[in-house]
């Protein structure tokens, strides 16, 4: 049986979420992407209280998989396809490329090894699903738009100097100073944080790429819902629909 190429842990009210295709620098393919999916839904619907997104291997993402995209990439980015209900803390270290970098300014907290290099290189390989523009709402302009345009990497001191990485600490210790972080948000009062993100999601502007996932994710859910397929049903049945708002 192959091993799960995202893995979800649960320690003592944190879910740790793990990235887990080291030999592709975890790649983000289909199965990733529907696993990753899947491991952020565990964390909004479980008792965990709290998230930690980090990776085996030397490298958080070295973002889609070229060989084999995936088809619905902003499906599985935190608070774009799927919106979280809890707090979220990116680890990382090595390559955080491409669309790592948007889930990272997705997340509500990063912590990134020393050794971490940031770099969205879609201008210089020729496409873009532009769900990076909200970047620019996050961090100064002008280093969101050196990031976006010319594709180059930019250290991890820099992005703590600018305020897309929280707190550096030495290679390999970037998943425990994520927990320390973690700890402390599952022990706060969970209402208290739900208000705060939620209003501080509305405060953050969003790029259109951004929104136009936020939608379908929604459509999305309603298709797949239970009252969805009592729809259905109660129409081939011909009886009075019992929706039940699941």
């Amino acid at each position: 049986m192959n091993a799960p190429l995202v893995t979800y842990e649960s320690r003592d009210g944190v879910a740790v979420i793990t990235l887990n295709r080291p030999e592709k620098r975890n790649a983000i393919n289909n199965e990733v992407a529907q696993q990753l999916r899947a491991a952020l839904d565990r964390l909004n619907e479980g008792k965990d209280r709290a998230g930690v997104l980090t990776h085996a291997g030397a490298h958080f993402t070295g973002g889609a998989d070229i060989k084999g995209p995936p088809e619905d990439f902003p499906g599985c980015v935190p608070n774009v396809g799927i919106m979280m209900q809890k707090p979220l803390v990116a680890a990382v270290g090595g390559w955080v490329v491409g669309g790592g970098v948007v889930i990272v300014q997705m997340c509500d907290l990063c912590v990134a090894a020393e050794d971490a290099r940031f770099m969205f290189p879609e201008a210089k390989v020729g496409f873009t699903g532009a769900a990076i523009a909200g970047l620019a709402a996050r961090i100064p302009h002008k280093v969101a738009m050196e990031l976006m345009l010319t594709g180059n990497e930019i250290s991890a001191e820099r992005m703590y100097q600018v305020g897309l990485v929280n707190r550096l600490v030495t290679p390999g210790l970037q998943l425990d100073a994520a927990m320390e972080y973690a700890r402390q948000l599952a022990d706060n009062a969970p209402l208290v944080i739900s208000v705060l993100r939620d209003y501080v999601g509305r405060v953050i502007p969003k790029g259109p790429s951004e929104l136009a996932a936020q939608g379908r994710a929604t459509i999305q859910r309603i298709r797949q819902s239970a009252d969805a397929k009592e729809g259905i049903a109660s129409f081939k049945e011909k009886r009075k629909p019992r929706f039940s708002g699941k």
